[in-house]
């Protein structure tokens, strides 16, 4: 209870702070709410903090029979222990994240021209305002979407296999969840493609398998080295995606 309470509230938090980059990213809905937008960001991040913190509570309880969860905190909390650094190698984290921002660049360097962007063109926005509305967008990646992809899906399915065959589950399980969730957290990724681009089958082919690449990675830290490192790997991968991207695009940075 105590870990899904500290991840429920950290969910909450990152989902009210990604407000300010969906409104860069659909300015005109935004517009025509009848609220402000301080208002919304405080509604959305009660909803994460009630609902992701459920999907926390049930992925740590599952976690806790097939080897999967929360170990840092875990160990701070519970047992009062020191982190072992060397076991979770967050430098390794970091690494792989940005490993997985520069793979996703360089695939959506082969694949934009193909997208239909006169279909809906982005939003406009000074690269300042983008940079600083994707930092704050990455945690809401790295946080929310770790908990709900990681922590409570793909922990869900090593549990029900290793429930059904009632042996511990082995390494092709651990794997065929790390896909099924990487592949589930790209499609998550198309409703703010649909209102980017629209919908077509480039559209939806980018968004599922750039995503999917990173999901790829996360899970891969999440199985071997928990949670609070696929959390950093994912915030990592954000911040060369949404902040230094933007910067660079701009020629703010050389």
């Amino acid at each position: 209870m105590k870990l899904a309470a500290i991840w429920g509230t950290a969910a909450g938090i990152a989902a009210a702070a990604l407000i300010p980059y969906v409104a860069q990213l659909m300015p005109e809905k935004f517009a025509r709410l009848p609220v402000s937008l301080p208002v919304v960001a405080i509604a959305q991040g009660a909803q994460a903090l009630v609902l992701i913190g459920l999907m926390a509570l049930l992925g740590l309880r599952m976690g806790h029979r097939v080897g999967l969860g929360s170990p840092l905190l875990h160990g701070w909390i519970n047992l009062r222990r020191k982190p072992n650094w060397r076991a979770l190698r967050p430098l390794q984290a970091i690494l792989i994240g940005v490993a997985a921002a520069v793979l996703v660049v360089a695939a959506s360097a082969f694949l934009d021209p193909m997208l239909p962007k006169m279909l809906h063109p982005p939003a406009k926005a000074g690269a300042a305002a983008s940079a600083l509305n994707g930092f704050l967008a990455s945690f809401y990646g790295g946080i929310a979407e770790e908990l709900q992809l990681r922590l409570f899906l793909m922990t869900l399915l090593v549990w029900l296999v290793a429930k059904l065959r009632k042996t511990a589950p082995s390494d092709p399980v651990y794997w065929a969840a790390i896909v099924a969730a990487a592949l589930l957290f790209g499609a998550g990724h198309l409703p703010a493609a649909h209102q980017v681009w629209g919908l077509d089958a480039i559209v939806v082919f980018r968004t599922v398998v750039l995503n999917a690449l990173a999901g790829l990675a996360f899970g891969w830290v999440y199985w071997k080295r928990g949670l609070e490192m696929a959390v950093l790997a994912h915030f990592s991968a954000d911040i060369i995606l949404h902040v230094l991207a933007p910067l660079v695009h701009s020629g703010a940075v050389a």
